[in-house]
């Protein structure tokens, strides 16, 4: 609740309080968004299973549930390359920065990530849903992990891992690549200019900065291993930081020290 609470909050400010209505803040207001689906997809199901102690899960759903998982991993990740791209340009060309990232860029940037994020979702699903199953074997998850899901099929998931894995490194390494080249243009420009203003530089980015090494600290820890046994159990604690912690996380990081925030949940509650 928490979770879905604070990023509502901050998808609520963004469109009712017009000094919000910018780029940055349109790309935090996906951000929030992103967090309510990612907590959606997972914790009814898990709080619905503690509940009723009704362990079991259709295929249809199950692969509706990693379809959805995976979609917002994916978008996560093309999301803060966007937004790196933003304090790239409003730190390295601040005075074409109006120019260059206007309403339209914006909404195809966003548009484009979410569309990336469920194609390459569709494809891991499609090669899950074609594997042959035991279905009298439980899942080793509280949720339709891919890993779990691999780790019960009776198919030979070899040839499929490597490929799979290849092109989680294509959709994680190139967006990374992006924000750690945006990065290098960030400090060797906010290097250049007076130390009174460095600060204020630094923390408009200190924020997007602690997520992108949250999210991509559990991706890496977690999709670059083999699958085995003892991986799925290292997956599960990830996946309650991914499901819960890092969605309460991010509205936090992105608000207590930001003043823009803090003035328009003071204007608004007025």
């Amino acid at each position: 609740m928490i979770a879905v609470s604070a990023n509502l909050l901050i998808t609520i400010l963004v469109f009712l309080v017009p000094q919000l209505q910018t780029p940055m803040y349109f790309f935090l207001c996906n951000l929030a968004i992103l967090d309510i689906f990612y907590v959606s997809v997972i914790l009814p199901k898990l709080l619905a299973i503690t509940i009723t102690e009704d362990q079991t899960i259709t295929f249809y759903d199950c692969m509706i549930q990693l379809y959805c998982f995976l979609w917002c991993v994916t978008q996560e990740v093309l999301l803060l390359t966007c937004m790196a791209y933003d304090r790239y340009v409003a730190i390295c060309m601040p005075l074409r920065y109006s120019q260059i990232i206007n309403k339209h860029l914006c909404i195809e940037m966003a548009a484009l990530s979410w569309l990336l994020s469920g194609i390459n979702s569709i494809f891991h699903t499609i090669y899950i849903s074609h594997l042959a199953f035991d279905y009298s074997k439980e899942i080793d998850h509280f949720f339709c992990d891919l890993k779990a899901l691999m780790m019960i099929s009776s198919s030979d998931t070899r040839t499929m891992e490597m490929i799979l894995l290849a092109e989680d490194i294509y959709a994680g390494v190139f967006p990374f690549l992006c924000i750690l080249t945006s990065y290098i243009y960030i400090i060797a420009t906010v290097l250049k200019i007076p130390s009174s203003a460095r600060l204020k530089a630094f923390s408009s980015c200190t924020s997007h900065l602690t997520v992108v090494l949250m999210s991509y600290g559990i991706s890496i820890f977690s999709y670059a291993q083999p699958i085995s046994e003892k991986s799925v159990e290292q997956d599960k604690l990830l996946a309650i930081f991914y499901a819960a912690v890092v969605p309460t996380l991010n509205p936090l990081v992105y608000s207590l020290r930001n003043k823009d925030v803090l003035r328009a949940v003071k204007k608004l509650s007025r």
